[in-house]
């Protein structure tokens, strides 16, 4: 039995992972396009519409969604560094 894993995140309903599909990297609802292979385009450059062109199954909330997934993880994995406290001088 396949078992399709989501998250609560706003990407959640874009962005699935099925062992059944591409050996269960993270990939968009529907299709077998790989998130990862969404993101490097979006890394190199490329604009959503460019995306969409290449990737026929895909839809816009998809790339937003890569772009949403992306900002989470950052969140999640990357240390955020401390404000620094400033005082007025006077």
């Amino acid at each position: 039995m396949s078992r399709t894993v989501t998250t609560h995140h706003p990407f959640g309903d874009h962005i699935v992972r099925d062992r059944q599909i591409c050996g269960g990297e993270p990939v968009f609802r529907g299709t077998r396009v790989l998130l990862r292979t969404v993101l490097a385009s979006l890394a190199a450059g490329d604009a959503a519409e460019d995306i969409l062109a290449d990737f026929p199954s895909l839809k816009a909330d998809d790339v937003w969604a890569a772009i949403a997934f992306a900002a989470a993880s950052a969140e999640e994995d990357l240390p955020v560094p401390a404000v620094p406290n400033v005082t007025n001088i006077q």
